[in-house]
């Protein structure tokens, strides 16, 4: 099975401006736990809500002025479409992540994540394996 078989393709994403209080609002309304920071379709950097917890608030950072530029994780592991889920699983255990943005010819168009993997009764090794790989953590 192909990652654009089950990945979400209705991605809420953000552009480097974004300011904090406005992507901590995106994550609340739509139940998210990541943000994809985009440009022109490209994928520039990803926002998790640990980031969020971490680089700002720990920082006691004001969360009305520090924009998505300022926090984000630049180059983030992404995967094709095209790609098989085994892939996907394998980036996620690898890199400790639990999603991934879905690219097409370099551009944005879906996202998966771990949950996706185990909602497919089939992936459920697969998303164990990965999950596994995060738990573990960086052994390198």
């Amino acid at each position: 099975m192909r990652v654009k078989d089950i990945m979400s393709t209705d991605v809420i994403y953000v552009d480097r401006t974004s300011r904090v209080a406005e992507i901590a609002k995106l994550m609340k309304q739509n139940s998210i736990g990541a943000v994809p920071v985009v440009s022109m379709g490209k994928v520039e950097g990803i926002i998790t809500d640990r980031d969020i917890v971490l680089r700002v608030l720990a920082d006691n950072k004001d969360y009305h002025t520090v924009t998505a530029e300022e926090i984000m994780s630049e180059d983030p592991i992404c995967i094709e479409e095209n790609s098989d889920i085994d892939r996907a699983a394998d980036l996620m255990a690898e890199y400790q992540i639990k999603r991934l943005p879905v690219l097409r010819k370099g551009n944005l168009v879906g996202i998966i994540s771990l949950g996706d993997l185990a909602i497919e009764k089939i992936h459920i090794d697969e998303a164990g394996e990965a999950l596994s790989g995060i738990a573990r953590g960086i052994s390198h």
